[in-house]
């Protein structure tokens, strides 16, 4: 029998060559979809299903925190269904280091998705404080200070006026020397809008002087209707050459803006004469008297149209706001009916 020639032998060997590589590229296509279908399948089941945990669930993720350590927080408290999945899935997307520190809020019920949404986005639980009107710098570095989900002791007070009441947010662990800051930034625009929209003729010549102004009126009344009415009455005063005779300056002239008197002014420190007795020095004192609020400002800069000198207590209660004179005869007249309440009362 004759041998095939060895040519025609390779050539029909090329056949199944082609034959088998072509098997293993099915093959290698049906594994890879294979692990498709896994991949989705463990997406679903531990990535976006939604997790057992059946009440909301609040966590603080320390600042610096890595994958690592905000995966075990995460284990511990039972959020998430599988650590390594939830690793593998922030390595996937790379998001492995960017997480945000804070206090967070885990919904009922959130996946290991929406808990990645959460952490990387920042979304926080936003904290606040309030700082009122009519406080001095003092109180409001005691009232920061105080405030534990915040870091970083205040040691030096903000210069009298500098800072806007408001009610600020911030996250647990931000440092105390931020609200100042946006405080004093808050302070700077207000007061600068103010005297830029300001009454003409108005007997101040600087925002400096606006701003004590401001900050003496809002220590006079809470009643925001009121508050250009008031202002009125000190500018008329200025513009007459009349001395302010305003007891809140006298007392931060006493106190110098650390605390309240807790009394009434005795007769001596009415006729000291101090840089804040208003009774006995011309014009304003030298610096604010406390930290006024916008409509404090906006008082001052723009103030009601009045030729009222005089003001006293309408009642007993500052929610009653004052009442107003012209002239001394008035006024005397307003003083003795306050008096007559305060002797009815006691």
């Amino acid at each position: 029998m004759s041998k095939k020639p060895k040519t025609e032998e390779k050539a029909l060997a090329k056949p199944k060559k082609r034959f088998s590589r072509l098997s293993m590229l099915v093959n290698l296509l049906v594994f890879m979809l294979v692990l498709a279908l896994v991949a989705a399948y463990l997406v679903k089941e531990y990535f976006v299903r939604a997790g057992h945990h059946s009440e909301v669930v609040v966590i603080d993720v320390p600042q610096g925190s890595g994958l690592n350590a905000v995966t075990k927080i995460l284990e511990d408290r039972d959020l998430i269904a599988n650590a390594t999945f939830f690793k593998v899935a922030a390595y996937y997307q790379g998001i492995e280091s960017d997480w945000k520190f804070g206090e967070y809020e885990i919904p009922a019920h959130a996946s290991m998705a929406d808990i990645q949404d959460i952490l990387t986005e920042g979304k926080a639980i936003q904290l606040s404080v309030t700082l009122p009107e009519g406080l001095t710098s003092w109180q409001f570095v005691q009232r920061l200070n105080a405030v534990p989900e915040l870091t970083g002791e205040i040691t030096e007070i903000p210069a009298e006026g500098s800072l806007a009441p408001n009610t600020y947010s911030f996250l647990r662990g931000d440092d105390r020397q931020l609200i100042i800051d946006r405080m004093q930034e808050d302070q700077i625009e207000t007061l600068a809008q103010a005297w830029e929209n300001r009454a003409e003729g108005l007997p101040l010549n600087s925002p400096e002087e606006l701003l004590i102004l401001a900050s003496i009126v809002e220590r006079e009344t809470g009643n925001a209707e009121e508050r250009p009415i008031v202002a009125s009455v000190f500018v008329n005063r200025l513009n007459q050459g009349i001395k302010l005779q305003t007891d809140p300056t006298v007392i931060y002239g006493i106190t110098l803006g650390e605390g309240g008197l807790g009394r009434g002014l005795r007769r001596s420190e009415l006729n000291r004469e101090t840089p804040y007795n208003t009774y006995v020095i011309p014009g304003l004192p030298p610096t604010p008297i406390a930290n006024p609020g916008k409509a404090a400002l906006q008082a001052v800069a723009n103030p009601a149209d009045t030729e009222f000198i005089y003001f006293v207590a309408k009642t007993l209660s500052p929610r009653d706001g004052h009442v107003f004179a012209k002239t001394l005869d008035e006024h005397n007249a307003n003083v003795a009916n306050y008096r007559r309440l305060e002797s009815e009362a006691n």
